[in-house]
């Protein structure tokens, strides 16, 4: 019950381009997983493949316990999708849209499992209680976007798909949105998975990180499990004596034990550093790309 996606073996292939060559990951139930790669990786195809928008060359793939594929009106009312693009209902009133599409909801609610939202709770949850009478063409850019997160999970889904949830938001406004995300997963315990480029929203959001390259997954796991796979290398930064020094070392620990063993209390300002997410990933794509140019043409691996 609580493995919410369970994808193996993915392959989706348009005409004779392999777009994805074997797609393996697992979700648990309320787990943020962040899907990275680069422009034209294959991140919308997996996407739109796990929504049930899109049909699959090859591999097993399992939502909330279906196959995507085959998904019934049951099935979609327990996924909540917000795209990237904001959708037009300007001349709604906010509270009045989501009272009525939440109405569509209603047939498909049982003990357990998918219920709408109470409007009320749901404009407090995403924000917008103060705007509930406003009409959505009157809303600002943040307002209108926590709209759409309130369209997508209007009908309490178990499962949320969000596609750069956060483009255009000035930094407060990101924090706040940042900040229901963990409200979605803590409470709700909705499963999320989103895309973004902004790699340090991924690192503050993302329980576990996917790395999408070359058509396959290169890295999952936290920021910090990707960091340590990367490089086991650590810079060292600390100053003696009104000096500063910088030392690479393979095992950090084991360096700053030899520094206070040697210098004892003159060493100040202290600072051990692992490769930073974006530095880990921009390594990990490249690698991936360079082996992708090795391989002979009509190899998929």
């Amino acid at each position: 019950m609580d493995c919410v996606l369970d994808v193996c073996d993915l392959r989706m292939r348009y005409g004779k381009v392999d777009v994805l060559t074997g797609v393996s990951f697992t979700a648990r139930r309320g787990e943020v997983l962040v899907l990275l790669g680069p422009n034209g990786a294959g991140k919308t195809t997996t996407i739109e493949v796990l929504e049930g928008f899109r049909l699959r060359s090859a591999g097993r793939v399992s939502v909330l316990g279906s196959d995507p594929a085959h998904g019934g009106e049951a099935w979609r009312a327990r996924i909540g999708v917000v795209l990237q693009s904001w959708r037009d209902h300007g001349r709604w009133q906010v509270r009045e849209l989501l009272a009525h599409l939440g109405r569509y909801y209603a047939p498909y609610s049982t003990p357990g499992l998918t219920r709408p939202w109470d409007v009320d709770d749901l404009l407090e949850t995403v924000g917008l209680t103060e705007q509930a009478g406003k009409r959505a063409r009157h809303l600002s850019g943040g307002q209108r976007r926590r709209l759409d997160v309130a369209i997508g999970i209007v009908g309490r889904p178990e499962l949320l798909f969000l596609d750069e949830p956060t483009a255009g938001f000035d930094p407060e406004a990101r924090g706040e949105f940042h900040d229901l995300v963990h409200r979605l997963s803590d409470l709700e315990e909705v499963t999320i998975l989103l895309t973004t480029h902004d790699l340090d929203e991924a690192e503050r959001l993302a329980d576990r990180i996917l790395i999408l390259a070359g058509g396959t997954i290169i890295a999952d796991g936290s920021a910090d499990e990707l960091s340590r796979a990367a490089s086991t290398r650590s810079e060292v930064r600390w100053s003696r004596d009104g000096q500063r020094f910088v030392h690479a070392a393979e095992d950090a620990t084991a360096f700053v034990r030899d520094l206070f063993r040697q210098y004892g209390e003159s060493v100040q300002d202290l600072e051990v550093r692992r490769a930073s997410l974006e530095e880990t990933y921009m390594a990990m794509v490249r690698e991936a790309e360079a082996g992708a140019a090795r391989r002979p043409l009509g190899v998929v691996t």
